[in-house]
């Protein structure tokens, strides 16, 4: 086989392994994780000392250890002590805890970027502190933090490949078994590599066309 034979015999399997497991992968860890971001947010935000110190612990433990070594613990560690998941669950809990912790400061941030004056004015016209952050706030806070959002979204897309570590087939394990059958390891991986590099380049078109559709909640 030809290098340019390997190259198209290569491209559907890998190309499937980003289908049925990357992009799979990188949307439910990315969706669990905004929703542990947005609770973990709202505890920082907290005006209770201890809700606001568990979530201040959970941010720094998460920021401060290899993604890595959180999967390595969740699938070779947990087990351990009696808890055994396989490999999907394991990669998933992984990716959204690590989503969780660095995408807590970014809406953190962005709720407080929201100028003092739109709470006042959402008390004003009767809301409850709960209806004013629905309604006025999250929304305006959204287009703020959609840049930084969609960077995390991009990097989870490549830290998935972490997860053929753990057993999970997705892109990068297909690439590993490709390489190793045919021994064009350089070849195989620049084919992954470009494969990824293509996917955040369309990923980073739909962060432009989100920024534009949000930008009516921004208050000018």
């Amino acid at each position: 086989m030809t290098e340019w034979e390997l190259v198209v015999s290569s491209f559907w399997p890998l190309l499937s392994g980003a289908i049925t497991g990357t992009i799979p992968l990188s949307l439910i860890s990315f969706a669990v994780g905004l929703v542990i971001a947005l609770l973990v947010a709202l505890m920082r935000l907290s005006r209770n000392a201890i809700v606001s110190a568990i979530a201040r612990i959970y941010i720094s433990i998460i920021r401060g250890t290899p993604l890595l070594v959180q999967l390595f613990v969740i699938f070779y560690g947990l087990p351990s002590i009696g808890v055994k998941l396989d490999p999907w669950p394991s990669a998933i809990i992984a990716f959204s805890l690590n989503v969780g912790g660095y995408a807590a400061e970014v809406i953190r941030a962005a709720i407080l970027s929201v100028h003092q004056g739109q709470w006042e004015a959402a008390y004003t016209i009767g809301m409850s502190r709960r209806r004013a952050l629905r309604r006025i706030i999250l929304p305006q806070a959204a287009r703020v933090s959609v840049p930084p959002l969609s960077n995390t979204f991009i990097s989870l897309v490549k830290d998935t490949s972490l997860a053929s570590l753990i057993l999970v087939t997705e892109m990068f394990k297909q690439a590993q078994k490709i390489a190793a059958f045919s021994s064009e390891f350089m070849l195989v991986y620049l084919e992954a590599a470009l494969i990824y590099w293509l996917i955040c380049l369309v990923l980073s078109s739909g962060q432009n066309v989100l920024e534009k559709r949000l930008d009516r909640y921004v208050a000018h």
